[in-house]
Formats: structure tokens, sequence, C-alpha cells
């Protein structure tokens, strides 16, 4: 897709700062074994062409490469071990009469065979699929190692990848359709025309690999690309299709890359890399749990404490006090001669079975003895996500068994809790509470064409007051200090209700701003259901009511839910006021979980905009925390009505704070990129959703991580 320079600027300043944040948060990924090689477009391969060689599963990448006139920014994750997807942004100088083009695109390739001593390894991709085609291209290319330090590749290109010295389509002689390429209708991008792939001339490319050391290797190659486009603005020469280049690993996840490009240009590539899969700091600094207290023999049978005045209200206390020591707190408790129910807050372990492992150890540590069955019940906003009832007897023989981990989820229950707060105790400290902070924030924005960079800076003051089980107010208000974000003055030329598109203003004028404020009650409805309402201001734009109701049973893969909300949007300002606009909407939601850590949803209903579409989501989880995602939103409004982009869509990113501390905690950095931001398909942003808490203490989620269960 492709912004022009009299296009609004705030999804640029977003699809920079997502890039951005997500390289610095790659920077400390060293507990990594050496990745692959990328090129110019950010993609696995050479210099400028692709191979057929894939990265390590899960990999992700961040690349920035320039040459001439041309700047690329490109995210690549390795989607499984043979698909791979990329996001790129480019910026070309001197493209037109019109200055400079910014453009983006998305690539996918697939490796369809394997290398084995007598094949190449052979893969499929298409180059800049969704967009205006200035990078588009498709290609099939093979890829031989001939000793473990000399790789040779070559392929077909079609499309860009035809533009010098092509010939006529092979395809051709299964249909005569392959022989001719149509021209792409751009229009407003953002489409998909998969009517014009692998048609046309095509070209052939190739090069060669050599790792001279283990860290540096050299490499050449035979582009089929032209530059066409480039070269027709004259701020392109291309002299030659021969490239040359010098891949220097700097360290195991930083390379740096020199390049000089058809015969006319010098240029560099820097790729940062690693991998959710694994940690990027060795170990970690968090304390280590308190050992398991085995019991006396013949111990339990004495049930003596029962009849001791005021015993409950101190193991409650001494729980609370070993639970607070280890980042966790005591919501409520219930005691019995042979059986216990605590009820725990965790804000520090993301890995929840480790929040549940410790909590365990630390009852072995105050419980009598008598006190065979623990129960944990894990609770969030008030309401108990999960009941996972323990015996202690295995807590004790398990702690140092070679598949303790495994053992101890095969005895282990894992029940719903809606009914399990009754009857339970609260301490005078619970409720009401208070909590708060006051600290600085930051806020860039980048690609901006009339100004690179912008940037907001202030404090923000955040608190929240729970006021019982399940009830709480909270709020932010953000005070600028100094920045220039807000002069931005690039009008909105939506021709739909201007729901997301008119954000610069509230940049401009929520100088000192009211980010939310909003009552919330969380509750269970009944067993397997889960319920929230959320009133008052909820986020920057727009202020309303929220409810939603999810169906979750404990042990399923699949959750229904239901979200109604009414909705006003709110002066550009962030006070106290609203405009002149009102919408209902609502969404069906389904998710599921396909295994392996991919997750899907569907979400159908109407719009911010009042349009009806439906939103497709796929999302793949690791077990520490990360996960990486794709979204895509179709509605009613028709592509030339939603404007540039014609449809909305993006990637979405989390990232565990403790991959890169290296000790425990439950926060994490989330990033969405958006090719533009338009008022097609604009939902409500509401905090606290009930999917994400109520899964991760679910069974799928749970024996995932159970692992860290004696962590």
């Amino acid at each position: 897709m492709t912004d022009t320079p009299s296009e609004k600027g705030g999804s640029r300043r977003r699809t920079k700062r997502a890039i951005i944040g997500i390289g610095i948060v790659l920077l400390p990924a060293a507990a990594q074994t050496q990745g692959s090689s990328y090129t110019t477009y950010g993609t696995v391969g050479l210099i400028d062409i692709p191979t057929a060689q894939s990265a390590e599963d899960a990999e992700l990448a961040a690349t920035y490469s320039r040459f001439g006139n041309t700047a690329r920014s490109t995210l690549s994750f390795q989607i499984t071990p043979r698909l791979a997807g990329s996001f790129r942004y480019s910026k070309i100088e001197d493209f037109s009469t019109g200055g400079a083009l910014f453009d983006r695109s998305f690539d996918l390739r697939y490796r369809v065979l394997d290398e084995t001593p007598s094949r190449p390894a052979i893969a499929v991709g298409l180059q800049d699929f969704i967009g205006t085609g200035v990078y588009s291209g498709e290609y099939i290319v093979a890829t031989k190692s001939f000793s473990p330090r000399l790789t040779f590749s070559g392929g077909i290109g079609w499309g860009r990848l035809a533009s010098y010295k092509g010939f006529s389509n092979p395809l051709g002689a299964l249909d005569d359709r392959f022989d001719s390429r149509p021209d792409r209708d751009v229009g407003r991008g953002g489409e998909v025309e998969a009517t014009g792939w692998f048609r046309g001339d095509a070209a052939l490319f190739g090069g060669v690999a050599w790792a001279a050391t283990d860290k540096l290797t050299l490499k050449a190659e035979y582009s089929s690309d032209a530059y066409l486009s480039e070269s027709r603005a004259g701020s392109f020469e291309h002299k030659s299709p021969f490239n040359f280049g010098v891949d220097y690993q700097v360290r195991d996840n930083v390379n740096l890359q020199a390049h000089y490009l058809y015969g006319s240009e010098l240029g560099f590539t820097v790729s940062l890399l690693t991998n959710p899969r694994r940690p990027a700091a060795n170990g970690g600094t968090g304390t280590a749990p308190l050992p398991v207290q085995r019991r006396a023999p013949g111990a339990a049978s004495d049930l003596g404490w029962t009849q001791v005045a005021g015993v409950r209200p101190s193991l409650r206390k001494q729980t609370d006090a070993l639970l607070a020591s280890d980042g966790m707190a005591l919501e409520a408790m219930t005691i019995g001669a042979q059986a216990a129910t605590v009820h725990i807050r965790n804000d520090r372990y993301l890995a929840r079975p480790e929040a549940i492992g410790r909590s365990a150890r630390i009852l072995t540590r105050v419980l009598p003895a008598s006190v065979e069955t623990f129960t944990i019940v894990p609770v969030e906003n008030g309401i108990a996500l999960s009941a996972i009832t323990l015996n202690r007897s295995d807590i004790e023989n398990l702690e140092h068994a070679p598949d303790g981990a495994w053992q101890s989820y095969a005895r282990a229950d894992i029940a719903d809790a809606a009914d399990s707060l009754e009857g339970a105790s609260y301490d005078a400290d619970t409720y009401p509470k208070l909590t708060w902070s006051l600290g600085p924030y930051l806020n860039a924005s980048y690609f901006d064409p009339d100004e690179p960079v912008r940037v907001n800076a202030g404090l923000r003051l955040q608190g929240r007051y729970d006021i019982a089980p399940g009830w709480f107010v909270s709020g932010s208000v953000e005070q600028r200090v100094v920045g220039n974000i807000g002069d931005a003055d690039r009008p909105s030329d939506s021709v739909i209700p201007r729901v997301r598109s008119e954000s610069a203003l509230y940049a401009r004028e929520g100088e000192t701003s009211l980010e939310h404020l909003t009552l919330a009650h969380y509750f269970r409805p009944g067993e397997d259901f889960y319920g929230r309402v959320t009133a008052g201001y909820l986020e920057s734009q727009f202020g309303g009511v929220s409810s939603e109701v999810l169906w979750k049973p404990v042990a399923s893969r699949l959750a229904l839910g239901a979200e109604v909300n009414y909705a006003v949007q709110r002066d550009f300002d962030q006070g106290f006021g609203f405009r002149d606009y009102e919408v209902a909407t609502g969404h069906l939601s389904a998710y599921y979980d396909f295994g392996n850590g991919y997750l899907g949803q569907v979400d159908a209903g109407r719009y911010l905009a009042g349009d009806y579409g439906a939103t497709f989501t796929l999302d793949r989880v690791f077990a520490n925390g990360w996960s990486v995602g794709a979204y895509a939103t179709l509605t009613d409004v028709s592509f030339d009505d939603f404007g540039e982009g014609s449809f909305d869509k993006g990637l979405r990113f989390t990232v565990p704070l403790s991959h890169i501390l290296g000790k425990p905690t439950d926060d994490t950095y989330k990033a969405v990129i958006q090719p533009l931001t338009r008022d097609g398909g604009a939902r409500l942003k509401v905090r606290d959703r009930l999917y994400d808490s109520v899964r991760s203490y679910h069974t799928p989620e749970m024996k995932d991580n159970w692992g860290r269960f004696w962590r």
C-alpha cells in the first residue's frame, strides 16, 4: 500500500514506531543460534534476490536497508517451518513529480521441498501481493548446498522479477492466459489481485554465497529486476544485473551487510533477529521458590489445631505474607480440617503454572499437616478463572522427580471455579484498595513527509480503586510537556463517519488529556460463563458503556463471546465533553485454539462507523508469552469509500518483558502495525476484554506451560 504526500500521517507514525519498537526489543536477544541472512527486501536470500532457504521456525527479523534513493524497513516472521511472511515499509525518493513514494507491501513464501543430498530445496514466493504493486512479483527458486560453506541458488521470476532480460512465459504451454500479464488496477491499493500471478514474461535469476569464516559470508548474484520505475524517474541508474555483497555477523542476532548494486549503487542492510521460543537471557534473576516442606510421619492425623482459637486468621496472614514476598497476593481463603482453598492474584508470573506451583509450595509450609488437598483459584479483576486441585502428598513426592512436571499435571484437577468464592473469607485490608503511579511517558512519530520525526513527552498519572470483588474504578491522565505530534495538519478525506481518521486532532488538542476513566464490574453469571460491564470514558476517542459475556469451558479449545456497546465520540481535547456522534456497536466472537500455539478468532458485527462485517485473526502464541499475529477486517464499506488500503488489516505483536529482563514480570510490550488507519472496520478499544485473561488459566494453555510448575 502506498502513502502519497497528501495522505494523513497518523498511520505512518504508528507503523514506523511499531517497527522501531520491535527492533529495540530484538536487540537484547543474544541467547540464540546464528540466524539467517536477509536481503534488501528483508526476506531470506542473497543480496536483492530470494533463495529457497527458510529461517529457523519462529525466527522474527527486523531489517533496514538503504541504497541509492531507496530505504526499506521490514519485519519478517517464520510462521511455520515452511511458511514465512513479511511486512515492508519503503520510501523511494524522487519517485515522481509528486516527490517521494511511501509504500507498504506484504510478502509470503512457502518452501515446497526440503533439500536432500540429491535435490535442492524449492520455494514459491509472492512479493508485494497486497498493495499497489510497486514491488509486485512471483518466483520459484531452488537452493543447493555443495559444501557446508558453499551454496548456489537459481530461480525464475515474474512481474518485477522479470523486468530484465525477460522471455516468453513457459507456463503458457499450459494455458494461453499465462502469456500476458494484466495491468494492475492500483485503485486505492490493498487488494489481492491473484489473476495476475505468474503471468506475463518470465526471467531467470541466481547467485552464490560462500561462508569464508563463521562470521563472514561473501555473496554474488545475477538479478532479473531492472528497477524500471526508479530508472524512468531518473533517480536510479541500472548499469548491470550483477550485485556483490559482504555479510558480517556482528553478534548472534545482529548482521551487517554491505553491497554494490547494479553497477551504480553502494548500500547496506542491518538485520536484528530473535526467536520467541527462546529467552533472551539464559537463566534469570528472579527469586528461587520456597522448597516444599514435607510432613513428619503420622502428622497428618493430628487435628488438634482445629480447636485453637484464632488459628485460621493467623494461617491466612502467614499465607498472605509469603505470597506477597513472591509477587502475588491472597484474595480469599477457606480452611478446613483436610482441605483448603486459596484465591490468589498473580501479577508477576506470565507462565501461569509457575504461580500455581509456587503457591502450592507456600501452602506446604503454612497449612497444618492434616490439610491434604489444596485448591488454588487464580483471580483476575475479582472473578475466579479456574480451580486447580492438588494433593499435598503429590507435591511432596514429585518435587525432585525426573518427570515431576508431567506427573504433577497428570494428577492435578483443573475445573471451573464459578462458585468457589461462596463462603470464602476476605482479609479486612483486601477491599477497598487504592493503587496509583506517576511517571513520564514518551510518544514518537516517524515517516511524516513534512517532519520525519515528531515527539511528545510528558507525565502520566494513573490509578485504580478496587471497591469490592469484581468492582473497580480506573483512570489515567496525561499532561504533555513538550512535543510536536499535534503539529501535523493533514485533514481526513473520509466519506464515512470519521471515527479514527481524525486522530491527529486528538493529539493536537489533548495537551491535558483524560485518557480513560471507567467503572467496571466483572462477574460469573454461571458455570463456564464470564461477564463484564464497563462504563465511562472508555478510551481516548470514545466514551459510553460496554458489556460482554464469554462462554469458555475450562477444558475446551472453543470459546464464544458476545459484546454490545453504546459509544459516543469524545471531544478532541479529551476532556469531559462529547461530540455529536453516537453509535451502537457489537460483535459475536468465536475463538479456537488449534494447538501448537495457533489461535484463531472471528468477530462479526457492527463497527464504530456503523458498517457491518467481520474481523479474522490468527495468532501464534508461545509458551513464554510471545505472540505474533495478523488480522483482516472486511465490512460492507466499499473499497472506494474505505479509501487508500481498501480494507483494514495489520500485524500485532506481544513481547513479554521477562524475555528481555531475565526476571519474572507480568508486563508485556504490545504493538499493532496497521498499514493505514481509516474509519472502516474500526472497533472500540475496551480495556481488559475477557478472553485473554480467562484462557491463560484454562487447560489448553496451562498444559502448554506446565513445565514451569516447579520453577
